[in-house]
């Protein structure tokens, strides 16, 4: 079980790394309260807590926009009030921090970008949840900090993670196996969110790096940038595009347009937890899609 990486988050917002406090919490004769920034998060702890466990996601709406989201007043409380917090990390969900702050919590917080080791990296990709070692990261970490907070299901909560892991596991097998088949082949996508799992298959990026950049940071894509980016499957150049289907604008319409016209195949993914899915299934769903597209 690998130890909690953890940050304090103080009235004047400053942060740093330690580890989780021991201290029992007060509501360990009931369940334990965890607010997850995302609904992704928010599975994980689900399945590690079990019934011990409330889970509050504070973003969980498959159709929005991750990136616009506005915490309220509500998400204040239940922060304040939280045994144990979750979020991702890496500037993907600054609200969670400003909300960590305003609530003068002094809860755990489990950072994922943190965990998965990624954090210092000059190229990071905050999206760490479609690299499957950080979910099991995370899982242990979540293990670890509810057992703090409440030793006497420590066991439990230690035997929910591992049976998480083993299923995470047995998707990162499935990665090494597609890489086989898949390895050197070249796809479009239009935000860096797949990224992780692209990688882990051995698929490689062929979309101009402004591209995903301006579509990530909701700014006009250059002219020669899409033009650029639109050749990728006029010329065939790429076996699929991985879509994120849940920020779309006329440019990112445009480039599924051109690859729909020329017969590439078009997987979408999401930021957020599909409705009626766990994690596990959610990847392997993602997996298999991105597979079927570049092995055929």
């Amino acid at each position: 079980m690998l130890g909690v990486v953890v940050v304090a988050a103080t009235a004047c917002g400053s942060t740093g790394q330690g580890s989780a406090g021991s201290t029992q919490s007060s509501a360990a004769g009931g369940t334990l309260s965890v607010v997850a920034s995302t609904d992704v998060w928010g599975d994980v702890v689900r399945q590690v807590g079990g019934d011990r466990v409330t889970v509050t996601s504070l973003l969980s709406d498959p159709s929005a926009d991750p990136h616009s989201y506005e915490a309220n007043a509500q998400n204040l409380l239940a922060v304040s009030r939280a045994d144990v917090l979750v979020r991702n990390g890496g500037g993907y969900d600054d609200f969670m921090t400003t909300l960590i702050d305003s609530a003068h919590s002094t809860a755990p917080v489990l950072d994922a970008v943190a965990l998965s080791g990624r954090a210092e990296s000059e190229d990071l990709n905050e999206h760490v949840w479609y690299d499957l070692k950080t979910a099991v990261t995370v899982a242990d970490a979540v293990a670890d900090a509810l057992g703090r907070k409440d030793p006497s299901h420590a066991d439990t909560y230690r035997s929910n993670a591992s049976r998480f892991d083993g299923a995470v596991r047995a998707l990162e097998q499935q990665e090494t196996d597609v890489a086989r088949t898949a390895r050197g082949a070249a796809v479009a996508i239009t935000e860096p969110v797949p990224l992780y799992m692209l990688e882990a298959i051995g698929v490689q990026d062929r979309t101009p790096e402004r591209f995903s950049e301006a579509v990530e940071n909701e700014t006009d894509v250059a002219p020669a940038v899409l033009a650029q980016t639109l050749a990728l499957f006029s010329g065939h150049q790429v076996r699929a595009l991985v879509y994120n289907e849940q920020t779309t604008g006329p440019q990112t319409e445009q480039v599924l347009a051109a690859a729909k016209a020329n017969g590439v195949p078009v997987v979408p993914v999401t930021e957020t937890l599909p409705e009626g899915q766990d994690y596990q299934g959610w990847m392997k769903a993602n997996l298999d899609a991105i597979a079927a597209a570049v092995t055929r």
